[in-house]
C-alpha cells in the first residue's frame, strides 16, 4: 500500500473512532427517549388512585421516558376538583416510574406517586396517601418558549420535568 492510503486509512480509521464515540457518549447521557402526550396516551390510564378517590388524567398534558432497557417514567397532569384544598396545592400530577430514580438527587423507589410544584419553588412526591415522601427545591426556567402544564424534555445531567416554567431533574 502506497503511503498516501495508508493516510487516508488511517483518518477514515480515526473518524469512525471519533464519530462511534460522540454517539456511545449521547447515547449513556441521555439513557432513553423522552414521550410525548400521544406516545403516553397509549400507556396511562384514564383515571388513577389517589387519597381515596379516583381522578381523571388529563393525558394532553403528560409526558415520559422510555429507558433503554425498556422501562418506563411516565407522568401525567390530574383533575384534583374532587379533592379537598389542603390535597390540591401539593398534588397535580401522578408519577409513575418502572426503576428507581434520582429526583435533585433524593432517591425514590419504582413506585406510582403523587407530585406538585408548590410554594417557594419545592416539589413534592407523595405516596398514595398523600403524605410526603420527599421535599426539593425546584428550578424557574425563564427563558422557555411555549411553557405547557407537564411536559418532560432531554438534559445534560437526565431529564427535566416541567410544571409551566418550573423544573426538577430526574436521573436513573
Amino acid at each position: 500500500m502506497g503511503m498516501s492510503k495508508v493516510k487516508l486509512w488511517l483518518t477514515a480509521a480515526l473518524m469512525a473512532v471519533m464519530v462511534f464515540g460522540v454517539t456511545t457518549k449521547g447515547m449513556a447521557q441521555s439513557d432513553g427517549t423522552v414521550l410525548t402526550p400521544a406516545d403516553t396516551g397509549k400507556l396511562l390510564p384514564a383515571s388513577v388512585w389517589f387519597k381515596g378517590q379516583s381522578a381523571t388524567t388529563q393525558v394532553r398534558n403528560s409526558g415520559g421516558v422510555k429507558f433503554a432497557d425498556g422501562s418506563y417514567v411516565l407522568s401525567t397532569m390530574v383533575d384534583t376538583s374532587g379533592y379537598s384544598s389542603d390535597v390540591q396545592q401539593k398534588y397535580q400530577a401522578y408519577f409513575i416510574t418502572e426503576v428507581p430514580l434520582k429526583i435533585e438527587g433524593q432517591s425514590i423507589p419504582a413506585g406510582i406517586y403523587g407530585i406538585g410544584f408548590v410554594a417557594d419553588q419545592k416539589f413534592l412526591v407523595l405516596d398514595v396517601g398523600a403524605n410526603v415522601l420527599v421535599t426539593v427545591s425546584s428550578h424557574p426556567d425563564a427563558e422557555l418558549k411555549r411553557p405547557t402544564p407537564l411536559k418532560v424534555v432531554a438534559a445534560k445531567d437526565g431529564f427535566r420535568l416541567y410544571a409551566g416554567r418550573n423544573y426538577i431533574t430526574f436521573s436513573k
